[in-house]
């Protein structure tokens, strides 16, 4: 849709026409130019209006069916209300485009300041809503960070190894595998924990299930399986505690970690079912052998 630019624009005239035989854009172009010049004066001839920015670039829109044409005129104007207005009637004095009679009838003359200003009042609601929604959070939210944030603030480093503010002072302490698994109980509530952080047990943590009473807490993996063995072997755990199977502590809701800990078994009960369950499974590869 031609158009001046939009800094200068007051109005858009849109007409409609429809031809008596086959014609193109060049045609209706020539017809608006050619058949009102001379009928409003100099100072308002569309050519000299067009030479000094004051109408801008004329758009047609068209289409020929059956040996008809029939389309729109698009006219912006920066001329005042009444000048506008002389323009678009003057459009419905032109009676032929091209070798064929025409007729042509003005829809309607947009104010587009109004236009703007119906747009800037969309757009500005669709700011303040997304401003209300997503750049301000609820107050609950915020609450929730500021505890999450505190909570995992307290995050210390007891001989390089992350932990939790309690775990020099509290008799029990939480064993657990990495420092993603120790924030997560932080942010639960659980500040008496302490992470292995890697594949080789660190003497602190052997050193601290020496002192205190200490359960291991690993994930519901075979990676877990393989910490607890190696843990009962260099350490002095006293309980076990697993996350759901194929879980991570990690990952775990505060309803999950609660629930894992209650379950948790002596570390002497956990050796008599291991022995027990390595047992059966060696008379079942036993059986199968000598069934063979």
């Amino acid at each position: 849709m031609g158009k001046l630019a939009q800094s200068t624009t007051k109005y858009l005239i849109e007409a409609e026409f429809s031809v008596e035989g086959i014609v193109e854009k060049p045609d209706v172009i020539g017809a608006i130019f050619g058949q009102t010049e001379g009928l409003l004066g100099q100072d308002m001839d569309l050519r000299e209006l067009q030479r000094t920015g004051r109408i801008g670039r004329i758009d047609v829109e068209i289409s020929n069916e059956e040996g008809k044409t029939k389309g729109k005129i698009f006219l912006p104007s920066s001329l005042d209300s009444s000048e506008t207005a002389l323009i678009a009637a003057s459009l419905e004095t032109i009676e032929r485009i091209g070798p064929c009679e025409a007729k042509i009838k003005v829809i309607s003359v947009k104010d587009v300041r109004s236009m703007k200003r119906e747009f800037m009042l969309n757009r500005a609601k669709d700011i303040l809503g997304k401003l209300m929604t997503e750049e301000i959070p609820p107050t609950s939210t915020l609450t929730n960070i500021i505890k999450e944030e505190v909570k995992t603030s307290q995050i210390k480093d007891y001989c390089g190894l992350p932990a939790g503010p309690d775990i020099e002072k509290s008799e029990e302490i939480i064993i657990v595998e990495g420092r993603a698994d120790v924030l997560n109980l932080l942010k639960n509530g659980i500040k008496n924990v302490i992470a292995i952080e890697g594949v080789k047990i660190p003497q602190a943590i052997i050193d601290l299930t020496k002192e205190k009473i200490a359960t291991l807490f690993v994930d519901g993996d075979r990676g877990g399986d393989l910490i607890i063995k190696e843990m009962l072997q260099v350490s002095e755990i006293d309980y076990i505690a697993k996350a759901p199977p194929e879980k991570e502590v990690e990952e775990l809701t505060k309803k999950e970690i609660f629930k894992a800990l209650r379950n948790k078994i002596p570390a002497e009960q956990y050796k008599i079912e291991t022995k027990a369950k390595d047992l059966k499974e060696f008379i079942e590869e036993t059986h199968q052998e000598s069934s063979a």
